[in-house]
């Protein structure tokens, strides 16, 4: 176990004013590491810190931010081991999931947004009919991105690394200054990319962590008069909360909510391909991740045989310690996530929803296992249908034809990333087209990690990734001329 945490605000190591809090290893129940329990004055103290950072780093030289994102993903890369180590204990991952996706995905975003891009666009004249003075006019205008200044990132606990940095990188290339509030569960990762920050030469105020297990921690990193944006991934309800919060002072918002991703499985899609990408929700994160393909609607001629299938691919995937090479599903991240999913599983029988694979505690001595369960002859109306759950467990449900599979699919408050599976792509893609998610894959559960991303109705607000963090993590200042 590691030595009690200190906050880093202002480029210093900072110990907390409440303490600390116990970090749990989700597949063990011991305690990783003593996580600092922040005031709300060391929050405030550490958006003052960004506050002044601000000047100084935004009107430094692009290359010159981009040169202190590109040293810190050198020094992520050269601790990968002990980064994975620590990752996987705090947040249950298995070891290939905590090396690549997690810390190695980390690195990569650094990497990506260590490239420079040119912040000034030239727009096209305009001729001005009615001029201000009554004469026609030919108009220049130039299109500039400025910072917003300082953002408050809060992150989610099913990526403590590349959540986390794919907030920081983006806000820090364009000029802006941090406060991070880590997910509770999780939050030593995140003071490990901290201190490779540090390393890297990030400037006094930059950057800061805060963390703290009370809900006031988050608050007070919200609503503080220094903060002039939020970043936040996480549940719809919290993020319900921000808005409220943001909306007092008109602050800027980027949330990546909830979601219930419709995958529509026509009878002509390529089975073992459908299979094997809604097969992800069971394993990936342990199913603790808002882009899953949660809510299987497949064609009533291919019905039995997809649930045939994905019941034996559910059942032939090892539960257990993470660090074992041959896991691939570990735990969720608490106990008392474990017990919500399983309420939804038993809630979902009694709805009349039928248990075909899982439903029953793994019989492992210690850790928070939930095993992959399948739920068959679900309906629209049924609270495991409509609510997420954010667990190893798919639903299914059947439709006739294309008309009640976009229906189907559009019949969900969240709308995140939808998936379709189909032979015919000319359908493939007219179905895409109609689905009301921020992102659609055909034919695959891949991600394309420079299209935007983001969600629609009450799964999010605005888009990152690749340029449009960019664009996420900006203001833009339009400057006219006579041409």
């Amino acid at each position: 176990m590691r030595d009690a945490q200190s906050l880093f605000i202002g480029g210093s190591w900072v110990p907390p004013d409440d303490g600390h809090y116990e970090v749990i290893d989700p597949a063990t129940e011991g305690v990783v590491g003593l996580a600092p329990e922040a005031s709300r004055e060391q929050v405030y103290a550490a958006a003052a810190a960004a506050r002044e950072a601000f000047e100084a780093w935004s009107r430094a030289p692009a290359q010159e931010r981009a040169a202190v994102l590109a040293r810190a993903a050198d020094v992520i890369q050269r601790n990968v081991l002990p980064y994975a180590e620590l990752a996987q204990a705090e947040s249950g991952a298995t070891t290939g999931t905590a090396r690549g996706m997690q810390v190695g995905v980390g690195a990569a975003r650094f990497r990506r947004y260590a490239r420079v891009e040119p912040v000034e666009q030239p727009l096209p004249p305009q001729v001005n009919e009615a001029g201000p003075f009554g004469k026609a006019a030919v108009m220049g205008a130039l299109a500039v991105r400025h910072p917003v200044g300082v953002v408050t990132c809060v992150t989610s606990y099913n990526n403590p690394w590349a959540n986390p940095a794919g907030k920081i990188a983006p806000a820090l290339a364009m000029g802006n200054t941090v406060v991070v509030k880590p997910a509770p569960q999780d939050p030593l990762s995140v003071y490990r990319m901290a201190e490779a920050l540090e390393a890297a030469g990030v400037p006094p105020g930059v950057v800061n962590v805060v963390s703290g297990s009370r809900a006031e921690v988050g608050e007070a990193a919200v609503d503080c008069g220094d903060v002039d944006m939020v970043s936040f991934t996480g549940s719809t309800a919290v993020g319900r909360r921000i808005a409220e919060v943001c909306g007092r002072d008109m602050k800027r918002q980027l949330m990546e909510l909830g979601g219930k991703g419709a995958a529509v499985v026509f009878d002509d899609a390529d089975v073992e391909s459908a299979v094997s990408g809604i097969g992800t929700t069971f394993s990936f994160y342990s199913g603790q991740i808002c882009t899953a393909p949660t809510r299987v609607l497949v064609q009533r001629g291919l019905h039995d045989r997809l649930i045939e299938q994905l019941s034996a691919y559910a059942g032939r995937l090892p539960v257990g310690d993470p660090r074992e090479p041959g896991t691939v599903v570990g735990p969720v991240i608490s106990a008392a996530h474990r017990d919500r999913v399983e309420a939804y599983v038993d809630l979902g029988r009694k709805e009349g929803a039928r248990v075909v694979t899982g439903g029953v505690r793994p019989p492992l001595e210690h850790g928070f296992y939930v095993a992959p369960t399948l739920l068959a002859d679900c309906t629209p109306d049924m609270r495991v249908v409509r609510e997420e759950i954010f667990g190893p467990v798919v639903v299914v449900l059947h439709f006739d034809d294309e008309e009640e599979a976009i229906a189907l699919a559009n019949d969900s408050d969240y709308g995140l990333i939808d998936y379709v599976w189909s032979g015919d792509v000319a359908r493939a893609f007219r179905v895409a087209r109609r689905l009301r998610a921020g992102g659609v894959g055909v034919n695959t559960v891949g991600r394309n990690m420079e299209a935007p991303f983001g969600g629609f109705k009450k799964s999010g607000v605005g888009r990152d990734v690749g340029s449009y963090a960019l664009h996420a993590y900006s203001e833009t200042q339009a400057i006219v001329w006579p041409g």
